[in-house]
């Protein structure tokens, strides 16, 4: 196996901008995201919000964003605040601007109630009137959306469970055809507690998250969702490319919501930063 711990230096064509985006898909839904939201620095980070901006602005303007974060995880599923939607600063020890930002987005107490009505019968879904938008959620939409003018919904993962967030999913899918873009906000790979020597250096990246992150694009190119429901067991650069796996999970429900879950997802962002890998993918 190679040294997990090796820097790797990509190539350049690794951290290139991202090709344009198809502004409908073939059938006319929205698609389906799995981004890498980063902390709140990356809004000072030039090259991915401009990455972020582009993508968002090559795709139709949803009706609706329903989005599923790494950072909450509550069963049974829970329906985030749908009237006055606050901001969750679920982040420390960064400066204190960070912590005054805003993002006034509108509810969608009309997306909650077909969420909760697309679950079934035997998984019951909860509410949380109070609970606002981690960073999970308003960092990569301050990025792609900064005008907040698009009602938003988040919702918690009941669990981590790949063939059940999958199965979650699927359940959203028809979403899609009503204008809503769905979006699991993770990070391709999250090993922060192996990363220290990496940060501020661009393109450089440990053995272990450029194998991982080579592995899962492979794995989605070719449609291979069981690997995938296995990565704990099969992928190269575990367990430091996700000591948890809270970060990858989103993929499932993101994968779920496709119309082929088996079928190549473009590519829309990928590269390094602080040694993580950032790629994003869109899911027709």
């Amino acid at each position: 196996m190679t040294d997990p711990f090796a820097p790797v230096t990509t190539p350049p064509s690794t951290v290139a901008s991202p090709a344009p985006a198809s502004p409908t898909g073939p059938d006319g839904r929205m698609p389906a995201l799995y981004l890498g939201h980063g902390a709140p620095p990356l809004l000072e980070e030039p090259q991915w919000m401009a990455e972020l901006a582009r993508w968002s602005a090559g795709l139709p303007r949803p009706s609706s964003i329903l989005i599923v974060s790494a950072h909450w995880e509550s069963a049974p599923m829970t329906l985030g605040a749908t009237t006055r939607v606050p901001l969750v600063y679920d982040f420390y020890g960064f400066p204190r601007h960070y912590y005054a930002l805003r993002y006034d987005s509108p509810g969608a107490p009309g997306l909650a109630e077909r969420v909760r009505r697309l679950m079934p019968a035997t998984e019951p879904v909860a509410e949380d009137p109070g609970r606002g938008l981690d960073h999970g959620a308003w960092v990569p939409l301050m990025a792609m959306y900064p005008d907040a003018a698009i009602p938003v919904l988040q919702v918690s993962m009941p669990d981590l469970d790949p063939a059940h967030l999958f199965d979650v999913g699927r359940r959203l899918t028809p979403l899609r055809d009503e204008g809503v873009l769905i979006v699991g906000s993770g990070f391709m790979t999250h090993g922060l507690p192996f990363i220290h020597a990496y940060m501020g250096h661009l393109g450089v990246a440990p053995a272990w998250s450029v194998e991982f992150d080579g592995w899962a694009a492979e794995a989605l190119g070719r449609g291979d969702l069981d690997a995938l429901f296995a990565f704990r067991e099969k992928a190269p650069g575990m367990p430091y490319a996700h000591p948890t796996v809270e970060h990858f999970a989103p993929l499932f429900v993101a994968l779920g919501a496709a119309t082929e879950p088996d079928a190549p997802p473009e590519t829309r962002i990928d590269g390094f930063w602080w040694g993580l890998s950032k790629r994003a993918i869109e899911l027709g």
